[in-house]
Order: C-alpha cells, then sequence, then structure tokens
C-alpha cells in the first residue's frame, strides 16, 4: 500500500505496514518547554552550507524538497547534540490546510502554520543510504514558521513552484543557500526520535530550534496550491502533510538555553 496523508493510507494506516510506527523512539513529539532539561554540555550548532551544492528541487508527491549534493564536506552540520560530521542531503516541509496548522512538532500543544526539516547523515556512514536506519545516521535540524511578514528567502523557493506543481516534477535549482532559512537564534531542543513519514526509521537526532521564521498568509496559501498527484490524474492539493506528535515513551527533551 502506498502511503500519504488521506484517510485511508494516513499517518493513522502507517503502521500496517511499518511497525516501527509503534517503536520506542517515533517523531514528532509534543515540546514542553518546562518538562525540558537544560544541559551545559549542549553546543551551539554549527551549520556551514556551500550554495554551490544545491542541484533541484522535487514534488515527491508528499512535499516538497530541495536536494543537496553530498559527495563532500561542503554543507554541514556539526556540533549541537551530535558529534562527528553530518552532510546536508535535502530540506522539505509540512503544512497544513490552513494557515493555524501544520507543523509536526508541537510546543505545549501549540502547532505552527508549517515546519522546516533539513536533514542530514552522518559521515561516519559510507552513504546516506547507509546511515538512514543507523541509531545515529540523521540528524534532523527543525524551524517553525509563523505568520508575519513575507520572507524573500522563501519567496525564491515558492516562485519555483510552478515547475513542479504535479507528484514527480522536478527542475533544477542552482545556488540556493539553505542558512538563509535559519532564525536569527539557533537555541534549540534536541531528544532522540524517528523519520516522521515512512520507514519511519529510528535514526534521528532531532534539534528544533526555539526561534520561528515567518511567512505570510500569501506565501503559505503558495505551499497549497501544489498537488499531491501526477499530471492527468485528478487534482488533489497538497495540504495536512504531517504526522501528528507521538507518545514520548519516557524521553528526556534536553534544551541547549536557560527557561
Amino acid at each position: 500500500m502506498s502511503w500519504g496523508y488521506a484517510e485511508d493510507n494516513g499517518p493513522d494506516k502507517w503502521a500496517v505496514n511499518f511497525t516501527v510506527a509503534n517503536g520506542p523512539r517515533q517523531s514528532p513529539i509534543d515540546i514542553v518547554p518546562g518538562a525540558a532539561s537544560y544541559d551545559a554540555a549542549l553546543k551551539p550548532l554549527s551549520l556551514k552550507y556551500d550554495p554551490s551544492t544545491c542541484m533541484d528541487i522535487l514534488n515527491n508527491g508528499h512535499s516538497f524538497q530541495v536536494t543537496y549534493l553530498d559527495d563532500s564536506n561542503r554543507s554541514t552540520l556539526t556540533n549541537g547534540p551530535i558529534t562527528g560530521v553530518y552532510r546536508l542531503k535535502q530540506f522539505h516541509f509540512h503544512w497544513g490546510s490552513e494557515d493555524k496548522c501544520g507543523s509536526e512538532h508541537t510546543v505545549s500543544g501549540k502547532k505552527f502554520p508549517a515546519e522546516l526539516h533539513l536533514v542530514h547523515w552522518n559521515t561516519k556512514y559510507a552513504s546516506f543510504g547507509e546511515a538512514a536506519d543507523k541509531p545515529d545516521g540523521l540528524a534532523v535540524v527543525g524551524v517553525f514558521l509563523k505568520i508575519g511578514d513575507k520572507n524573500d528567502k522563501l519567496q525564491k523557493l515558492l516562485d519555483a513552484f510552478g515547475s513542479i506543481k504535479c507528484k514527480g516534477k522536478q527542475c533544477s535549482f542552482p545556488g540556493f543557500d539553505p542558512a538563509t532559512l535559519l532564525p536569527g537564534s539557533l537555541d534549540y531542543w534536541t531528544y532522540d526520535g524517528s523519520l516522521t513519514t515512512p520507514p519511519l526509521l529510528e535514526s534521528v537526532t532531532w534539534i528544533v530550534c526555539r526561534e520561528e521564521i515567518s511567512v505570510s498568509s500569501e506565501q503559505m496559501s503558495k505551499f497549497r496550491s501544489l498537488l499531491f498527484s501526477a499530471e492527468g490524474e485528478a487534482e488533489c492539493f497538497m495540504m495536512g502533510n504531517y504526522r501528528p506528535p507521538q507518545p514520548t515513551k519516557g524521553r528526556v527533551v534536553r534544551a541547549s538555553f536557560k527557561q
């Protein structure tokens, strides 16, 4: 069965084919700041991205994804809660059917309009594919979006949507610097989790930024103009492509900052 976000193949059905969906470190979760423990040993994040490694933008039928060349240490994540060097593979977003809901992680139950995920893999492994199922294989930086001023950096992405409206559409997208999508403060929460889409592998060190970036209502409506469906199929607009929070099952959320 193909997975998706519809009633017949959405998140509450994923466990049928992906039994790890009920595992001990599933994501996303609800982050409760008051319950998070400040850890003075957590280092600041070091994100060094080379825009020349940006390759293309793709509608994969679940979200849109910007992919990076990951054959060298030109675009990397180091420090923070991780050890070693993690290379940027891609980034994508999750969003709702309306402005007020769409993030995967929540903060004390509060949802945000959308959530950005920057996906990195641990270079102690030979490739993204090899790292993807290892407990320390992946590190994902999550950034919440809030409704506010127009975001000119995001607009560069939205301007490419005409070329990738339908599932399977892809086009060259050179020179995009993902650092322009990061908030001003890189204070973060971190916990051990999983991919939030099938195969839901429990291999992700999650790094969720406390500070949001802005997006206008007009820009959010552009997100919802993309299609889950392929060319020639009945149009199905891309929205509500998020997994709800999962049980924490005793996991500790650590904070890089004092409350």
